[in-house]
């Protein structure tokens, strides 16, 4: 049987001001804007079904609940936003979809959380997604900069961290299929690889070369503390990490923002 080894409460330093902030920032205003926004989108989709399992699995469930709800207010949000920057054409078609995607995913997550819902809002959740980045690459297509590339990559990481988490919660709630591992070995390679490539920007200032060698170390930590014995499972200290990885990559992500708008 498979055992979920919990941290002291102490160790929980749960902050989640990124979500937060993001509902007072001002409305799109460029392209870089418009890509860091839909970015996010695909961060969200993972983070509901993360909270969604933790709430599930009764950790910290007063907090995990408002971060569950505070991702589905700003994913409605800002696709409200979205669709008001492409007000018609193929984006506008495309956010569309999304809306579409996102009706029944809300509904499972706004609905009281039940583990035999948590399988069919990941199935839900990952096609929403897939919707989302298209919107990001359609938008960095029409573009055609490689500062805006950045902002995407930037983001994509945001996604990541919280992909990993999701899936990562999903085992240790017990769903055992191999598409949760797989995923997860995915996603942790595909950060690695990203990482590599922003590292290697010459576009980037001083700033977010510090920032992102910190990134490299919080994901180091990460790593190091998945090395559990095998079927034990350590959610919070998994989603701390993961968390803090989100909002450094949230806060690069907006450098680069400032970068392309700035040239």
């Amino acid at each position: 049987m498979k055992k979920i080894l919990k941290t002291p409460l102490s160790l929980f330093l749960f902050s989640f001001c990124l979500l937060l902030t993001d509902m007072a920032y001002a409305e799109i205003s460029g392209m870089s804007s418009a890509i860091n926004k839909a970015g996010r989108q695909r961060m969200l989709t993972q983070r509901i079904v993360a909270t969604y399992c933790q709430v599930g699995m009764d950790i910290k469930t007063d907090k995990s609940r408002q971060q569950l709800k505070d991702a589905i207010t700003l994913f409605e949000k800002q696709l409200n936003e979205l669709k008001k920057f492409r007000p018609e054409g193929k984006i506008h078609k495309q956010l569309k979809r999304v809306e579409k995607l996102w009706e029944p995913l809300k509904t499972i997550a706004t609905s009281g959380v039940k583990r035999e819902n948590a399988e069919e809002l990941w199935l839900l959740a990952d096609d929403a997604l897939r919707a989302s980045q298209r919107v990001v690459i359609m938008l960095e297509d029409e573009a055609q900069s490689h500062f805006h590339r950045l902002v995407n990559i930037s983001g994509r990481q945001r996604m990541l961290s919280q992909r990993m988490s999701s899936l990562y919660m999903m085992q240790a709630w017990k769903f055992t299929s191999h598409e949760y591992t797989d995923d997860y070995s995915m996603a942790v390679n595909e950060f690695k690889g990203a990482l590599i490539e922003l590292m290697k920007s010459k576009h980037n200032t001083a700033d977010i070369t510090h920032q992102l060698k910190k990134v490299k170390r919080e994901f180091g930590m990460l790593e190091r503390g998945l090395r559990q014995k095998e079927g034990e499972f350590i959610p919070l200290l998994v989603k701390m990490s993961a968390d803090k990885l989100l909002m450094n990559m949230d806060e690069i992500t907006h450098k680069y923002e400032y970068v392309a708008e700035n040239l």
